[in-house]
């Protein structure tokens, strides 16, 4: 019996005007489970660019009458967030490079094999997940900066100030702050919006294969290694590279990027070209560089060269009064990618979500409101739809204050109605660290409201 193909895989566009080579790797990707449109030539390709966007496009450098080059800028304009890998006999080419300069993920030698193809193929499948999930990820609250607070201007008038210089940049600031999406503004302010954006958690890589992922390396090189690997350096070429927690990366790599850092060249792993590259470099981490270099885990020099100009993003914990705007803006989208009313957020809740110490910052924040969009019935987020160790965390908090006291909820006698809207109170007063001006203005109800409820519930200040 013949095994049925996989259907979990994508579109692929396969653009080449070789019919043998199309045909067989069709075969292939269609037995792999992606559902594959061939074109022979520019035209070709556009017109199943507009009639359906892929997941995966396959272009070659070589078409007959025209280079695939000339194809690749038009189909990056209509397709941007589509990844490219380029089929190319010759892997010695100069095109390569300016392949991947314009906006190509990466490349493949033919006569290629069905497992390398394959490779290709779900490699760029999951780089285009990996984008859309930072996408996700970025909408509401991250491709674009939202905030108010003194220390939000403070830091977008800095932004706009060094955007448009060339000189490096180094983020810091605590996990889950937004260092990516200051690092994306700096790009799209910058003097290369239009190049590419390209960002690697040096985190997430392990040490031994840290410089390839960075300068790349050459065919043979290494076990495996059977045909040369661009790396992030190249990608970036034109555009801007975001190297993110560069605290990670080992002391042999460091001494690699200073040089990098200072000159714009480098040279592949296992090659001997030197490559001159022009690309801005924005670092971040959640670590104090100063006190890295200080225990001797990091190197000065490469400090100075990163840190020509710092940038601090500030922790949600210090941007209290952003809090509330952040979450509707994130109840909005929500409600907007799940075709459902919008929820707003309550006064309640509000309180509540101000008064938290929100460790893991804005990431956090995010994490709390789509399951708050899950589990809210009704048009308006109260303070019982808030995760329990939210609300216990607060009302922690509230218990150590000096100038505040609460009951037991056990054995306060209150209707669950009166012990949300003491909640609120008290969520409001921690918030305000126990100034009842502030209070009143927190939840738009009068003074004598306020003291006749306080007295009511007990709560003193």
């Amino acid at each position: 019996m013949n095994q049925q193909p996989n259907r979990a895989g994508g579109d692929i566009l396969l653009i080449d005007d070789d019919r043998t080579f199309r045909t067989l790797a069709s075969l292939w990707l269609r037995h792999g489970g992606h559902r594959v449109v061939e074109a022979s030539n520019s035209d070709e390709a556009l017109e199943a660019v507009r009639n359906r966007v892929p997941d995966v496009i396959l272009l070659d450098l070589h078409l007959e009458g025209q280079s695939g080059l000339d194809v690749l800028a038009p189909l990056r304009r209509q397709a941007p967030n589509v990844p490219v890998v380029m089929l190319t006999a010759d892997d010695g080419l100069d095109c390569v490079l300016d392949a991947t300069r314009l906006g190509a993920l990466d490349y493949l030698v033919k006569p290629a094999d069905q497992h390398r193809l394959m490779a290709a193929v779900r490699n760029a499948r999951e780089r285009a997940r990996h984008n859309a999930e930072e996408a996700e990820t970025h909408r509401g609250g991250h491709d674009v900066m939202i905030g108010d607070s003194p220390a939000m201007r403070a830091l977008f008038a800095q932004v706009s100030r060094v955007a448009s210089t060339d000189v490096t940049v180094l983020i810091q600031g605590e996990s889950g702050v937004g260092k990516e999406l200051v690092a994306a503004a700096l790009h799209r302010a910058g003097r290369r919006p239009d190049g590419p954006f390209v960002a690697i958690n040096c985190a997430a890589i392990p040490a031994g294969l840290q410089e390839s992922e960075l300068f790349g390396h050459e065919r043979g090189t290494f076990t495996g290694a059977d045909q040369r690997r661009i790396g992030r350096f190249e990608q970036a070429a034109g555009g801007t590279l975001f190297l993110d927690e560069i605290a990670e990366l080992s002391p042999g790599l460091q001494a690699s990027l200073l040089r990098v850092v200072q000159e714009r060249r480098f040279t592949r792993v296992g090659g001997r070209e030197e490559i001159e590259v022009d690309v801005r470099i924005v670092a971040a981490t959640h670590r104090n560089l100063a006190d890295e270099v200080d225990a001797g885990s990091f190197r000065a020099d490469l400090y100075y060269r990163l840190s020509v100009y710092e940038l601090l993003v500030p922790s949600l914990r210090e941007r209290r009064g952003d809090i509330g705007r952040l979450a509707a803006h994130f109840l909005a989208e929500l409600s907007d990618r799940y075709q459902q009313p919008v929820r707003t957020l309550g006064d309640g809740a509000r309180a509540i979500l101000e008064a938290y110490s929100w460790p893991g910052n804005v990431r956090e924040l995010r994490n709390v409101v789509e399951r708050v969009h899950v589990v809210t019935s009704g048009p308006v987020v109260t303070p019982e739809d808030l995760p329990a160790r939210i609300r216990q965390a607060v009302s922690e908090t509230v218990s150590r204050l000096p100038t505040s006291t609460s009951s037991n909820r056990e054995d306060d006698g209150l209707s669950p109605m009166e012990r949300m809207e003491k909640d609120t109170i008290v969520a409001a007063l921690a918030a305000s660290r126990g100034n009842a001006t502030d209070v009143i203005r927190r939840l738009g109800i009068p003074r004598t409201t306020l003291y006749r409820k306080m007295e009511r519930y007990g709560i003193r200040r």
